[in-house]
C-alpha cells in the first residue's frame, strides 16, 4: 500500500481525468472554484491543495480521493462499471416476469431523463 503523498503523479491523475473528460484546464478551475493559475499549478504538482479543494476535484472528476491522492482504489470509471454490474446481476437473477418489468420500467426511466 503506497502511502506517500507525490504532488507530480497527483497531478497527472488529474490531469490524465480532466482530459478523458474533455474539460479544459480553464472549465476545470471555474467549476472548483479556483484561478486557473491555481489549476494548472495543481496538475504539474507545483503547490498541494485544501481539503476543499480535494473535495472539489474528486466531486467534479467523479474519482475518489484515495485515488486522487494516492493512485489506488477506484477511478470513477471503475466504480461505475461495478455498480452495473450489481445491477445486471439483480435483473438476472430475477424471474422472467419481473426481468421484463424490471427491464420495462428502467428504460422508461432512462428515457424521462433524457426528456
Amino acid at each position: 500500500m503506497t502511502e506517500k503523498y507525490d504532488r507530480l503523479a497527483t497531478g497527472e491523475r488529474i490531469r490524465a481525468r480532466r482530459r478523458l473528460l474533455g474539460l479544459t484546464q480553464e472549465e476545470m478551475a471555474e467549476r472548483i472554484g479556483r484561478v486557473p493559475k491555481y489549476y494548472a499549478d495543481i496538475e504539474r504538482g507545483n503547490c498541494g491543495m485544501s481539503v476543499e479543494t480535494l473535495l472539489a476535484l474528486a466531486k467534479t472528476l467523479d474519482l475518489s480521493l484515495d485515488y486522487i491522492i494516492l493512485g489506488e482504489g477506484k477511478d470513477g470509471a471503475e466504480a461505475h462499471k461495478d455498480e452495473v454490474a450489481v445491477i445486471l446481476d439483480l435483473i438476472d437473477r430475477c424471474q422472467d416476469k419481473r426481468r421484463d418489468y424490471a427491464m420495462r420500467l428502467l428504460k422508461l426511466f432512462l428515457a424521462a431523463l433524457d426528456e
